[in-house]
């Protein structure tokens, strides 16, 4: 029983969705740029924004298209 447990935590190396890390990176980056800039010129607006996108590029994009394709 607890094999049985352990194997469903077992990562499949060939899923479907997100074959291409492409667009989840380059928005991870796009987010860490305007975090960065964001503390630069001292504005929360945009340091909260880079926080966001960083937010969705590394889990709800993943998860929106992972829910899509299920």
């Amino acid at each position: 029983m607890p094999l049985a447990l352990l194997a469903n935590w077992v990562p499949d190396p060939t899923p479907e969705f997100g074959a291409d890390p492409k667009p989840y990176v380059t928005l991870m980056l796009v987010g860490l740029a305007v975090g960065i800039v964001g503390h630069v010129v001292r504005s929360r607006t945009m340091v909260v924004v880079g926080i966001g996108l960083v937010f969705m590029g590394t889990f709800l994009l993943p998860l929106g298209v992972y829910l899509s394709k299920s």
